[in-house]
């Protein structure tokens, strides 16, 4: 699958915060929109702890492994 949007690099934070979790291979199970959307949402946060709020409810969701932006999300479509 190829993204109509330019893709958002992983920050280093970012990186270390899925290591430090033990959601690395949880994220990378993501579809790979799903995986730039959550990059590019945490890197427009304007203030650190906007920024923090979203990186961890993205790491929330990827724990709890069937939630995306808020939303149901079934893993299998």
């Amino acid at each position: 699958m190829t993204l109509k949007r330019d893709l958002n690099p992983m920050p280093p934070e970012v990186r270390a915060a899925l290591e430090e979790r033990g959601l690395s291979a949880a994220y990378e199970a993501r579809p790979p929109f799903q995986r730039n959307d959550y990059l590019g949402w945490i890197r427009r946060a304007r203030k650190p702890e906007t920024r923090q709020k979203r990186l961890d409810q993205m790491l929330d969701e990827l724990e709890d492994g069937d939630i995306y932006m808020k939303m149901r999300w079934d893993p299998r479509s």
